[in-house]
């Protein structure tokens, strides 16, 4: 689906300083859930013990995603790779060829959790005190915002630009 941004960034103080231990963009595993919470790993981790929580659901990889195509499943026995954006979906929807509406409903429910997260490990110090953290984020008011500022690096239909 191409919704990762293009350049590394680096979680550290608002001062600017690179703390021991920061954590970039790439050292953690993302899944974004149906309504919107982002959760994070810092190790890879495996499919089945996300789908245990959500038996209703499939995760699907951002990157494999692409419009009047099916969304293909991460295998349940496969690992989540660091750096990568994930979506749990709905097993409904594992059989309807993705629409171009659905994927830009995708690419702005990711920039929403992932900016939430981002203002909140800036404003809180205690996120990098953790490394082994898992960071549960929830979205706020996704349902009546009919427009929406994607993140640097991402056109409208959620590609890399």
């Amino acid at each position: 689906m191409g919704i990762c941004a293009s350049s590394k960034t680096t979680r550290s103080s608002r001062e600017g300083r690179r703390r021991r231990g920061a954590i970039t963009w790439s050292s953690t595993v993302k899944v974004i859930h149906l309504d919107g919470r982002l959760q994070e790993f810092t190790e890879p981790i495996k499919v089945g013990h996300i789908l245990s929580k959500n038996p209703s659901c499939f995760l699907c990889n951002s990157e494999t995603m692409y419009i009047d195509s099916l969304v293909p499943h991460v295998p349940y026995a496969s690992e989540l790779q660091l750096g990568q954006i994930y979506f749990l979906m709905p097993l409904s929807q594992s059989s309807v060829p993705l629409s171009l509406t659905d994927l830009c409903d995708l690419a702005i429910k990711a920039g929403q959790a992932l900016r939430k997260n981002h203002n909140d490990e800036f404003s809180s110090e205690k996120s990098s005190k953790f490394p082994n953290r898992q960071v549960v984020r929830s979205q706020s008011a996704y349902s009546q915002q009919k427009c929406q500022i994607l993140p640097v690096g991402l056109s409208a239909m959620g590609m890399l630009i």
